[in-house]
């Protein structure tokens, strides 16, 4: 069987509507990093990276001190579900690794994506200079990693062609080589053989 690139199986995803899952799947892991990031009283701008059909972007625009809410994703057939699920926040189907906002945001978030590159340095290079203002906020939640043995088979499962599976240190590491400063890492979800998301911050300063 040929695989398929990620963006060729989440645009398959649309089609069979088993995006609308992945907010089922990741609320309590999400929910966990967007307490995190926007815990102060302070108004922010938010973008997530990898935003599928913007479950995320629409939850974080609810926020009373959210200024405005963005999404972007690699997959046009996500794009087009996010924008006819809302018409008031942005959506641009874009290359995350090389794509730049016309505005810096506070807030950068991303789930489930950076492992789907073969070089995630590259993406998160990118965030760091050209997507987050000084001061800025950037948060990331990965189910794929190395630490949480039940994931290792999912490349053969999904048939997907590229799925970076690195541990806990070589993701700090990453986000510390791409510029970040105060990183730090935890984990949320944890039960049976589940090892639960692995969640990263850290701030541009």
């Amino acid at each position: 069987m040929i695989k398929k690139s990620p963006v060729e199986i989440f645009s398959d995803w649309v089609d069979l509507g088993k995006d609308e899952g992945m907010e089922i799947n990741h609320k309590e892991a999400v929910d966990e990093m967007l307490n995190a990031v926007t815990n102060s009283k302070n108004s922010f701008s938010f973008i997530d990276a990898g935003c599928g059909n913007g479950w995320v972007v629409r939850k974080v625009s609810k926020l009373k001190n959210c200024e405005s809410s963005s999404g972007v994703d690699g997959s046009l057939k996500m794009i087009n579900k996010a924008r006819r699920l809302d018409n008031i926040n942005e959506y641009i189907c874009a290359e995350l690794s090389t794509w730049k906002p016309k505005n810096k945001k506070d807030i950068v978030h991303t789930m489930e994506v950076l492992y789907y590159f073969k070089k995630p340095l590259i993406v998160l290079e990118n965030i760091f200079e050209n997507w987050i203002n000084e001061n800025g906020k950037f948060i990331m939640g990965i189910d794929f990693y190395y630490e949480n043995k039940t994931s290792h088979d999912w490349p053969e499962k999904t048939n997907v062609d590229t799925m970076t599976l690195l541990n806990i240190k070589q993701w700090e590491k990453l986000v510390i080589n791409a510029g970040f400063k105060n990183v730090r890492s935890w984990t949320v979800g944890k039960k049976n053989n589940w090892n639960g998301t692995l969640i990263i911050s850290a701030t541009k300063s």
